[in-house]
């Protein structure tokens, strides 16, 4: 494979599941007729990342994973021959997850992440957090690729990336909600980079509520292209069509010493220690 294209779909939800199902159905065929091999979306899709105090609002907005919702994009996956992740607010007990599903050009789901990191110092304590992450290998008319996914929050959190670059990702979806400002950008340069990993990300633009569009595609090459940017959106609404040369970074990952190399397992206990330090405690904030 030398290339793969990956739209990022940086479109404003609708004001009803409805409006984004099908809103969201013309931005996937909008993407295949740019040529993409996998279309992305932004956060939580089917409520534009819509969420409220009221958990009852929050389980009567959430869909679930094998439900119409999600299975529209599944028979539209195959269709286009063409991969999509599709985000959602998904119906679980005992509280609704925000979750990332991404069907192959088969329609088929071969990967189902849920968020880990949620933003418990917000809304998002209503959420039930995800209990892990995964890989999984992705047909594309051009060729098989190892991808692993991340949401918004988790970007925060090297160990996501780390993870899943163990896990043998090539790259990593990362749906948005945020304004992706300089830190945040950095943020996902250093996760591409520490890990030769390619980090495609999908935001909603400007005028939804708390963002700025400037999705991005990161190819993880420091060495080989130190700026690492295939491509930055402006904050406009668009559908972005973004080029991986995915067979030069096969060749990079072999070559170069980042990743897994001369990393030093042993030494790294208190990472997944419980013991927080008392500068770091933080109280949590209640409603």
């Amino acid at each position: 494979m030398q290339s793969l294209s990956i739209a990022l779909l940086q479109i404003s939800p609708c004001t009803t599941r409805e409006g984004n199902l099908e809103k969201g159905l013309n931005a996937c065929r909008k993407a295949k007729e740019a040529g993409a091999d996998i279309a992305l979306f932004p956060e939580m899709w089917n409520t534009g990342y819509a969420l409220s105090r009221d958990r009852k609002i929050n389980e009567e907005n959430a869909v679930t994973a094998d439900g119409e919702f999600t299975g529209a994009f599944a028979a539209l996956a195959k269709e286009l021959d063409m991969a999509i992740g599709l985000t959602f607010l998904e119906s679980h007990s005992p509280l609704p997850r925000n979750s990332l599903r991404l069907f192959d050009r088969k329609g088929r789901a071969v990967l189902h992440y849920s968020k880990v990191h949620t933003c418990d110092f917000d809304v998002e304590r209503n959420l039930t957090r995800g209990e892990g992450f995964s890989t999984a290998e992705l047909d594309t008319a051009k060729g098989s690729v190892r991808v692993g996914g991340m949401i918004c929050y988790d970007r925060e959190f090297p160990e996501s990336a780390r993870i899943l670059m163990l896990q043998g990702a090539e790259l990593i979806l990362v749906p948005n909600a945020c304004p992706m400002e300089i830190n945040r950008l950095s943020q996902l340069r250093a996760r591409a980079f520490e890990n030769m990993t390619a980090i495609a990300t999908a935001n909603y633009p400007e005028g939804v509520p708390d963002c700025n569009g400037h999705s991005t595609l990161f190819n993880g090459m420091a060495w080989e292209d130190e700026d690492m940017l295939e491509l930055e959106a402006g904050g406009e609404e668009g559908i972005f069509a973004a080029s991986l040369p995915l067979a030069k970074l096969r060749k990079y990952r072999e070559e170069e010493c980042m990743g897994n190399t001369y990393r030093r397992p042993r030494l790294y206990k208190d990472l997944i220690s419980e013991r927080i330090l008392p500068p770091f405690v933080r109280k949590d904030r209640r409603d």
